[in-house]
């Protein structure tokens, strides 16, 4: 039992570490060939359209990543054994960061074929939104219930 707490939490620990990385290595790569990127600067109706569709992905996801779990954690995963909770948990916290990885994703890449700020603002708001997602071993075991 303990060797799966800890390799789930280790997964989970690699995966947030995952989730910066790719926001980071997509910002040195933006900043590298940004030139080639702005494929749509200048051009007001792509950056209404890039504009709208980011916001209303980053309002969509962020409230629905954060509060979704909270309510599969108290209606789906407390509920079954433990031997099958390790593995949900493990899940819904995928599902978690892959809806948080929609808005920094397509913010950044907004960001770079716009060069408009509200996409990087996006992207922002998802990566601090992440932090409410900090995985540990510790968050585990008092989420689950585990003495």
């Amino acid at each position: 039992m303990e060797e799966q707490i800890k390799l789930i939490a280790k997964r989970l620990r690699t995966i947030f570490v995952a989730f910066w990385a790719i926001a980071v290595l997509l910002i040195i790569i933006g900043e590298v060939w940004g030139d080639n990127w702005a494929l749509f600067a200048g051009n007001a109706r792509a950056a209404y359209y890039g504009e709208t569709a980011v916001i209303l992905l980053t309002a969509a996801c962020v409230p629905v990543s954060l509060k979704l779990y909270a309510w599969v954690l108290a209606r789906k995963i407390d509920k079954v054994a433990f031997e099958k909770a390790l593995p949900l948990y493990l899940r819904w916290n995928m599902v978690r960061m892959a809806l948080l990885a929609l808005p920094l994703l397509s913010g950044i890449v907004i960001y770079y074929l716009i060069l408009s700020s509200t996409g990087l603002l996006c992207a922002a708001i998802a990566l601090t939104a992440s932090l409410f997602c900090v995985p540990g071993e510790k968050r585990l075991r008092r989420e689950l219930y585990i003495d």
